[in-house]
């Protein structure tokens, strides 16, 4: 008992000397040990990558889980480390909508299966965002976590400690210096000089030991930046894929609904000599379709129609063709297609009639339909 008061009052004492100390710089009373320049550069990083990196994870929490009740949720089955229910995605919701909307209002009827087509695919965009979501919580959230909770805790615990001895320190120098003034005024206080300079070797030695496991702790601040970098590397990746997944996905949806336009509205395609704009074309693509030179009529071919171009007959325009990049590889669905590989050149040209989503595409000897969403038109 007499040996944990004795504790209790010394480290009582201890605060309230820091707390002195603390209060007498603040108010310039005191001198303060100043860390060098390199010291003060490391803790200025250490404390800009945490802020940064609080700030990053809570965004890119916001961008995977827009829903802060549903944030809030999963922070506290983490908390109390239980497993995060599974929670169906906007564009799965959205599928079971469509896809029972359709089964009542009939799935044979145009709109039925319109409504189907779609809800397939936006099962298919729920489930890639899933994935995303996974991986990027794995592999990007988790880490940036890791260091918050883990090497940044460490890192604060430390820099605590230094402070402490910084401050009995100081605390030691402030007492030497007065026992050195009482000297001058009696050689009765030389063993108070004596104990204060004892105190203060203490002191310096306990403080340099601490500077240099703290200095050490913020030097791996490096190391954590090249592990976020890898991470975020990852990040990029995940969610590259999943964008490109959704362009697939919505590519094959609005060739699905352009093949069946004709069928469920018949009267509106049927005669027109201009070219039509698909429902799903976006005007950017119409418009960088109009800029590509069109081949006059060629004898035996309509110009009402796509169906009806012949490919073998038709040869480009003597001048105006325009070359493109292709940006993505794209499998040819039929033999009226030109299959394309990423990075290649091509000559691109329209025809008469044609939906203005689609091009003709020669490489070599080879002809064929390409979409105008996988090229780059050049100049």
């Amino acid at each position: 008992m007499d040996f944990n008061m004795k504790k209790l009052a010394s480290d009582a004492g201890i605060f309230f000397t820091r707390a002195v100390q603390f209060t007498e710089e603040k108010f310039g009373q005191a001198e303060k040990t100043e860390l060098d320049a390199h010291f003060e550069n490391l803790l200025a990083r250490a404390d800009s990558t945490k802020n940064w990196t609080e700030k990053i994870l809570r965004q890119t929490e916001v961008l995977l889980q827009p829903n802060p009740s549903a944030r809030v949720e999963e922070f506290l089955y983490e908390k109390l480390d239980r497993k995060v229910p599974s929670r169906v995605t906007n564009g799965e919701l959205l599928a079971q909508y469509m896809t029972e909307a359709a089964n009542e209002l009939g799935p044979e009827t145009p709109y039925g299966k319109t409504l189907i087509k779609v809800g397939e695919t936006e099962k298919c965009l729920g489930a890639a965002e899933r994935d995303f979501i996974h991986s990027a919580s794995i592999n990007f959230l988790t880490p940036l976590r890791n260091f918050l909770e883990g090497d940044w805790r460490t890192i604060s615990k430390e820099r605590r400690i230094l402070q402490n001895r910084r401050l009995d320190l100081d605390a030691c120098k402030a007492r030497l210096k007065k026992a050195k003034a009482a000297e001058a005024k009696a050689a009765l206080w030389s063993d108070e000089v004596d104990k204060a300079e004892q105190e203060l070797r203490v002191a310096q030695t306990e403080f340099d030991r601490q500077a240099e496991v703290t200095r050490l702790l913020l030097e791996g601040i490096s190391s954590t930046h090249v592990n976020h970098l890898r991470c975020l590397q990852e990040f990029v990746e995940s969610q590259a894929t999943y964008y490109a997944q959704c362009y697939r996905h919505m590519l094959d949806l609005q060739k699905q609904l352009g093949s069946t336009q004709g069928v469920i509205f018949p009267g509106t395609f049927v005669g027109n000599t201009e070219p039509a704009s698909s429902p799903l074309s976006s005007a950017s693509l119409a418009t960088a379709a109009a800029t590509i030179p069109v081949v006059p009529t060629v004898a035996g071919i309509p110009a009402t129609g796509e169906a009806a171009i012949s490919l073998d007959d038709v040869a480009p325009p003597a001048s105006g063709t325009r070359k493109a990049r292709v940006l993505y590889d794209y499998e040819a669905a039929d033999s009226s297609e030109l299959a394309l590989l990423a990075d290649e050149l091509i000559t691109v040209y329209s025809l008469p009639g044609m939906d203005p989503d689609w091009l003709i595409g020669e490489r070599g000897n080879r002809k064929g339909k390409v979409p105008v969403t996988y090229l780059e038109l050049l100049s």
